[in-house]
């Protein structure tokens, strides 16, 4: 089938909820006609009956429900919050799922995600990012007209705060701020006492506007953990200041951090903090929803030996994103040519790592050998290194994992979810 993207009208009968797939389709098998998201289990699609047009990206069902359980039972242990990074998805039906677990909403990085995030229904964000720009400012302000809309951004100057100030609506909503710690040499927010009491002097001048309702730092941008900790205990200290100074307006206030390879330092540094009035820590790593096997598996491995929470729990965090590719050329006895590229997955922090052979009319799948892997990516091919004698065809698949599923998840604008037989039960739009 053709690799055209999917073309999408809403269904009179949810907006928000579903949509008609028009083949053809990238990913997925059509049938010739319009199909609606809940219908989807009814067909009987299935990867290995080759009812999918590959290359494909599935997420498996088990692993997802794995760790969804997985984090919200670490954030439990701590008492803390999750908002989970939402960029990393852009899939409100992941949203959705996240928060039926309890998340306490969900993290985006711009304006345009938050409005997507918005019109699939979510009512709460954490935009863990400046906003700037006449045209982003609008788009926000107005969401906030629906005062069911709670909606957080971040300031790092008195610049920014007055930036803010003249573009927002005179006669709006009053904007939730969280003020942002940085570092030298990181990326944004607040470097030192100067600046912090200047931004904080320009959001008291301008009261009638910003509501502050907590700090936030990110803590990603730094390597090692005495560093970390350094910068955590700097952002408990400021939290407490502001807090004795009386200048948080929403109680409690929000103290927020955690990407998702540190997110057990900042629950733990956060937890164990006292201020003198109500914190609410909130969290928000994003990967842990799919996991990988590449910088992502490393760093809960990281966590995994130096955290007695993520140690006592007996399990861990398991890689839910798959992409699945034919065989389409074995031009040399030692190389094997897939039909998936750079078009398909990430490639900036490793490439896919095969994970199962499949020959289609065989019962299941079995696992490819330690000795394949990929050597290079162009736009939609992939060059595997393989063994002699591997038995390998043109028209078998392989089933990849991935490093990195925030650059994976852009590549599609459908995915199917897979029971444990890769039977579809579900499709996961996004909307990047």
């Amino acid at each position: 089938m053709s690799d055209a993207k999917y073309r999408t009208e809403p269904r009179t009968d949810s907006v928000h909820h579903g949509f008609l797939i028009h083949p053809p389709a990238k990913g997925l098998g059509c049938a010739g006609r319009d199909i609606a998201a809940n219908d989807i289990p009814k067909l009987g699609w299935n990867l290995f009956a080759e009812d999918l047009s590959l290359p494909t990206a599935v997420l498996l069902e088990e692993r997802l429900r794995h760790n969804v359980a997985w984090m919200k039972e670490f954030a439990a242990a701590y008492r803390v919050q999750l908002a989970p990074h939402g960029k990393t998805t852009m899939a409100p039906k992941l949203f959705r799922r996240q928060l039926e677990a309890g998340a306490w909403g969900i993290t985006l990085a711009t304006a345009p995600q938050v409005r997507a995030a918005y019109e699939h229904g979510i009512r709460r964000v954490l935009m863990a990012n400046q906003l700037v720009g006449k045209e982003n400012v609008a788009l926000v302000a107005r969401m906030l007209e629906d005062p069911s809309f709670e909606f957080f951004c971040l300031v790092d100057s008195a610049d920014l705060v007055e930036h803010l100030g003249r573009l927002l609506p005179d006669r709006g909503r009053r904007l939730n701020v969280l003020l942002e710690l940085g570092v030298d040499g990181g990326r944004t927010g607040v470097r030192d006492a100067d600046a912090l009491a200047a931004t904080l002097a320009a959001l008291e001048g301008r009261k009638a506007q910003f509501v502050l309702s907590g700090v936030e730092v990110y803590e990603g941008i730094l390597q090692d953990e005495p560093a970390i900790r350094k910068f955590l205990d700097r952002a408990v200290r400021a939290t407490r200041q502001i807090s004795e100074e009386g200048r948080f307006e929403r109680s409690p206030a929000i103290l927020s951090g955690a990407g998702s390879a540190w997110y057990d330092l900042v629950a733990d540094v956060f937890a164990g903090a006292e201020f003198p009035h109500p914190v609410e820590i909130v969290l928000r790593p994003g990967c842990y929803l799919t996991h990988d096997v590449g910088v992502y598996r490393e760093a809960q491995e990281n966590i995994k030996r130096r955290n007695p929470i993520a140690q006592r729990m007996n399990s861990t965090l398991l890689p839910a994103l798959q992409l699945w590719a034919y065989v389409q050329s074995i031009p040399e006895p030692r190389k094997a040519i897939l039909g998936l590229g750079k078009r398909d997955a990430a490639f900036d922090a490793g490439l896919p790592a095969p994970a199962l052979r499949f020959r289609p009319g065989n019962a299941k799948p079995s696992p490819a050998p330690s000795s394949w892997f990929l050597t290079k990516m162009m736009d939609q091919h992939a060059y595997m290194e393989i063994s002699d004698g591997s038995g390998l065809r043109v028209g078998d698949m392989i089933g990849l994992d991935i490093s990195h599923p925030c650059l994976t998840f852009d590549k599609w604008r459908y995915l199917s979810v897979v029971d444990s037989h890769y039977n579809v039960i579900e499709v996961v739009e996004t909307f990047f």
